[in-house]
């Protein structure tokens, strides 16, 4: 077996041999805001005709998950190497820079992808929902995943200690993540916070992912994934930079 599988084959098997903490428990978070904020608001928010708030919350916290646990699984992955030091056996054997990031970045997309499937699945028991687009849905979560898995990497690269991954998570990612439109549509914000929303690149992923659903956007789809994938672009390229220099990897 060749460096890039091998590689792929144990990020695969590190978050799979404890799915019910990486799997499982972001699928009933995500679940538990289904069940509070669309039963709490069912009947007096209606985003978009003929489709109810809980109806517009799913693909929103189906995106939501996809992306948090992208970004979580390259960030924590690699941090723990580099903590507890065995991010050597990964760097001595000839594994090019290329193959180390499209490995760490495939296995965020494959567990981003893997929650989001597992929201879905419980999710539509509840809320009856349309695909109006399935390649925009299956685009935007695959370009998406992408997008935080490098981010992930990128954080674990810059990241000295697991504090650090944290506060990345939490002043970072989950700001984003939960002012992109997840729980809400930014027409019923003011100007000024609407062009706000217009500056966070997570509006675009999640947005964009809704429209597969419902055929309706607050942003065109088009321009939505021009920008996911400007995004995406321009992060690897980063990301690419800091692993060939070996930055924070290499002493």
């Amino acid at each position: 077996m060749g460096s890039f599988p091998t590689l792929l084959y144990k990020e695969l098997l590190r978050f799979w041999k404890v799915a019910f903490q990486t799997v499982a428990a972001p699928v009933m978070t995500a679940l538990l805001y289904l069940l509070v904020f669309a039963y709490a608001l069912e009947g007096r928010v209606r985003v978009y005709e003929q489709v109810s708030y809980a109806q517009f919350l799913v693909p929103g916290l189906v995106m939501m998950s996809v992306l948090q646990n992208a970004f979580a699984n390259s960030a924590s992955s690699l941090i723990q190497s580099k903590v507890t030091g065995n991010v050597v056996f990964m760097l001595l054997p000839p594994i090019g820079y290329v193959e180390f990031f499209g490995a760490y970045v495939l296995a965020s997309v494959v567990r981003g992808l893997a929650v989001g499937a597992g929201v879905l699945a419980v999710t539509v028991w509840f809320v009856e929902l349309q695909l109006a687009a399935p390649l925009w849905v299956l685009g935007f979560a695959l370009i998406g995943a992408a997008i935080l898995g490098t981010l992930g990497l990128i954080a674990g690269i810059w990241a000295d200690k697991f504090d650090q991954i944290a506060a990345f998570q939490n002043f970072v990612i989950l700001p984003l993540t939960f002012l992109s439109g997840v729980f809400y549509s930014i027409h019923s914000l003011p100007g000024p916070w609407q062009a706000a929303s217009k500056l966070n690149p997570f509006f675009y992923m999640i947005d964009g992912f809704r429209y597969g659903f419902f055929g309706t956007s607050d942003f065109p789809p088009f321009a939505s994934l021009a920008v996911v994938g400007v995004s995406l672009a321009l992060l690897s390229a980063i990301c690419l930079l800091l692993l060939r220099s070996g930055y924070k990897l290499r002493y």
